[in-house]
């Protein structure tokens, strides 16, 4: 049961944003009064229909005392009582913390890892299959630096994703994804195991990360690519090395304005991924690790093509639509990570 002293303290917050916002007052940024009136109004909604089904309820079993009503009253009690656990349960769900980063776009990162050339052309794979997702939710997939190999794979590859919820529906990727299949590259048709990073990382706004000038160190260089028409001749690309971290960046586009902007956002939002660590850290420190804990040492997901078997270690969960998968379908495999991190919040919330 949710206490209705919480309850009626949102609404009274909620009514008070209304009224400010209504009369151009409340003191503050209009913007961060929006913003704050916007994620309480789902909650409002919620306590509102949570607690028409409690009156509801009262008002017919008042109903059972009256001859004339009665039959109605018992016609409408069963139903009220079962829609009552459903509409608190919503409710809590309403009030688990969000995570401020939800709504924010990301920037993917994906490495090889163990297996050579076949974790590469691995790589390449899961590239694609991110793009694939993307794609069917609309969002806008922008490439802002590739290293591809000889034979197909991506040595490094890192890209801006756009839209709607999308570090929300991507925050549990992050760790390391792992293959067993047999290999392009592979005569004696032997299964492989190979493996590959990924890290996706909540875009950074300005106010967010503050970079000292004198913290930095920008080099120029003349970019590298896959021959031809492609080969760089001028030293546009920008190489920026955070001193106080060791984080360096790099941008190999055109032009080298444009690089700078790449590299220094890519930049803030690696130093705000690692604050936001720093800060999960110290609050996680006393209770066991969860999903989207953003460890990217942790393997996450097997993905068995002679199987056709897809699984995730962190809730067991097994697939056997491994071609959809890789095709990206990724929405099952999303909604069941995203309501087992529900689960133990409410956990926690009931403790």
């Amino acid at each position: 049961m949710v206490p209705e002293e919480r309850l009626e303290q949102i609404l009274q917050r909620f009514q008070y944003l209304e009224a400010a916002m209504a009369d151009g007052a409340g003191g503050g940024d209009i913007a961060a009064l929006a913003k704050e009136y916007s994620d309480l109004r789902p909650v409002a909604e919620q306590i509102g229909a949570y607690r028409k089904l409690l009156n509801d309820l009262e008002e017919a079993e008042l109903m059972l005392a009256d001859p004339d009503m009665k039959d109605l009253a018992e016609e409408e009690i069963p139903a009220l009582k079962e829609a009552i656990p459903e509409a608190e349960h919503a409710l809590q769900l309403a009030l688990l913390p969000k995570d401020a980063a939800d709504t924010r776009p990301a920037m993917l990162e994906i490495r090889p890892g163990t297996g050579g050339d076949e974790a590469a052309l691995f790589a390449g794979d899961l590239l694609r299959m991110y793009q694939r997702y993307a794609e069917g939710q609309g969002w806008k997939f922008d490439i802002i630096e590739e290293q591809p190999t000889e034979l197909g794979g991506i040595k490094e590859v890192v890209a801006h994703i756009k839209g709607e919820n999308v570090f929300a529906r991507l925050k549990y990727e992050s760790g390391v994804h792992r293959v067993q299949r047999v290999p392009a590259t592979e005569s004696g048709g032997r299964i492989h195991t190979s493996a590959a990073t990924v890290a996706v990382l909540p875009e950074a706004e300005d106010v967010d990360i503050h970079i000292d000038p004198n913290d930095i160190r920008i080099d120029t260089m003349r970019a590298s690519g896959a021959g031809g028409q492609h080969v760089n001749t001028t030293d546009s690309a920008v190489r920026i090395t955070h001193l106080p971290t060791g984080l360096i960046v790099t941008s190999s586009e055109k032009s080298q304005h444009r690089n700078r902007e790449i590299a220094m956002q890519v930049l803030k939002t690696r130093l705000y991924d690692l604050e936001r660590q720093r800060i999960d850290s110290e609050r996680s420190a006393d209770r066991a690790s969860q999903v989207g804990s953003g460890d990217r040492s942790e393997r996450i997901r097997t993905y068995n093509f002679p199987q056709g078997r897809m699984t995730d270690h962190r809730i067991n969960l097994t697939l056997y639509k491994l071609d959809q998968v890789v095709g990206g379908d990724l929405d099952e495999i999303i909604d069941a990570l995203t309501a087992d991190n529900q689960a133990r919040l409410l956990a926690e919330m009931g403790q």
